[in-house]
């Protein structure tokens, strides 16, 4: 009997070797290598999408613009840049219970009346669904059910079926004959997740795969397969909050970090069409330490609190603590704040919150952020009525931000009658009865702030 040959592959890359490392040699990440048989079949593989024989030239493609799929939920198809795409591949992410299923019965339940739809579980019978979808009160939308996880049994179904937007839930739970390792293996998920795209790319049919999420958060598989699809979704929230929120960390057809506000009630999922005022939920009376910042996630401006508390510190070294802010940058901030502002937070422990569960990634929350540090070190608060958005250079200059226009017109639009905003993005046109501040370092906004 001929011995069978094994390999180690990485769960993060991909990346195969002949013997077991500590360290894989691709990715150089520590203990992802796992045993993997070696398939003695082999098999050619094909592109995603129908390669032309010869070369053509750029200017001769011939393009069309295609319809969005929209699925009646504004929040998913803002996340999505309007809409399905026929032939993309949508990955959508998220911790156990988030709502990822509730969202796409939903979806598939609005669609049905329109378009072939066909959901395809591979956790769950198709009783279980029943009874997700009465108690969402979606008794009477009808489209077809599968529950398998054999991917050859899968397509088939797809191409018998000819739906135009198929649900894959979830992709770590097919697997192919072909392969002889176990569903959820590097092998397998990178295998299927391409055929399915294949499947998508040659017969136009929107495929959306849910992928399971690792301890860290992370994409469960290889990274090759967020390579593969089109769209890759993240669902955020607290388990604990009825709040839900989307983003898109790729998008082929859209923009990314868009951001999709729900909440979730009895009958499922609802939009959030006004995120800013979630966000700013707090009380008429004026707290020191808060500050509001106009940010910007995808096309869409936000206005969320920041929350800062500063306090005497008990140990040889300050803390410095930030809940959906970079704590780096906040780090590099208070070194700025210290060398051109003049005031010291070397003896404080430093703890700012990004109000709601948001996560704010783009610097022009750093002056929002300093105006709170400053405000709790001087026991003061700032107007309840005050916005501000701005980044701060380590020269101690505030930089132009991008979108400042749809910014300041959001603020407004919400009753906020201050605005303190780089002079570079001051609107040309006065607005009446808004009083909108124009600065150029640091030193200005201190001076401006311990005037009021």
């Amino acid at each position: 009997m001929s011995k069978t040959s094994t390999v180690y592959v990485c769960s993060q890359c991909g990346g195969q070797t002949s013997k077991w490392q500590g360290q894989c040699p691709s990715c150089l990440a520590w203990n992802t290598l796992s045993e993997t048989a070696v398939e003695a079949k082999s098999r050619r593989f094909q592109s995603l999408a129908a390669a032309n024989e010869s070369v053509v030239r750029l200017a001769q493609v011939r393009t069309e613009e295609t319809p969005r799929l929209g699925t009646s939920l504004s929040e998913f198809d803002r996340v999505l840049g309007g809409g399905l795409v026929p032939g993309g591949v949508v990955l959508i992410g998220g911790d156990p219970g988030i709502g990822k299923s509730t969202l796409l019965l939903q979806a598939l339940a609005a669609l049905s009346g329109q378009r072939k739809t066909l959901y395809v579980s591979g956790e769950e019978s198709a009783g279980q669904i029943a009874l997700r979808a009465k108690r969402l009160e979606l008794a009477e939308a009808d489209f077809p059910l599968l529950t398998e996880i054999r991917l050859e049994a899968i397509l088939g179904t797809l191409k018998a079926e000819r739906p135009d937007v198929a649900v894959i839930d979830s992709i770590q739970t097919v697997y192919t004959e072909s392969l002889q390792s176990a569903p959820g293996s590097v092998a397998q998920v990178r295998e299927c997740a391409q055929e399915l795209t294949r499947h998508a790319k040659t017969s136009g049919a929107c495929v959306i795969l849910v992928g399971h999420v690792t301890k860290e958060g992370a994409l469960a598989g290889p990274r090759v397969l967020e390579h593969i699809v089109d769209t890759v979704l993240y669902f955020e929230g607290d388990t604990g909050s009825s709040y839900r929120l989307i983003r898109a960390f790729k998008n082929r057809f859209g923009a990314v970090n868009e951001l999709g506000v729900f909440a979730m009630t009895e009958k499922g999922l609802k939009g959030v069409n006004n995120p800013s005022a979630l966000f700013l939920n707090r009380s008429e009376r004026e707290a020191p330490g808060s500050c509001v910042v106009v940010t910007q996630e995808g096309t869409r401006p936000l206005l969320v609190e920041i929350q800062a508390l500063v306090d005497t510190a008990h140990t040889p070294t300050p803390r410095r603590l930030t809940v959906g802010l970079d704590p780096n940058r906040l780090a590099m901030l208070l070194a700025v704040l210290h060398r051109h502002g003049g005031v010291a937070c070397f003896d404080q422990d430093v703890f700012v919150n990004a109000v709601g569960g948001v996560r704010i990634n783009e610097p022009a929350a750093d002056l929002a952020v300093l105006l709170a540090v400053l405000s709790s070190i001087r026991n003061k608060p700032l107007p309840h009525k005050l916005a501000v958005f701005g980044e701060i250079g380590l020269a101690g200059e505030i930089r132009p931000v991008q979108r400042g226009q749809e910014r300041i017109r959001e603020a407004i639009k919400l009753g906020f009658d201050t605005l303190l905003v780089p002079k570079a993005n001051l609107p040309k046109q006065k607005t009446g009865g808004v009083r909108i501040v124009g600065l150029e370092s640091l030193t200005e906004a201190i001076d401006y702030v311990r005037g009021l």
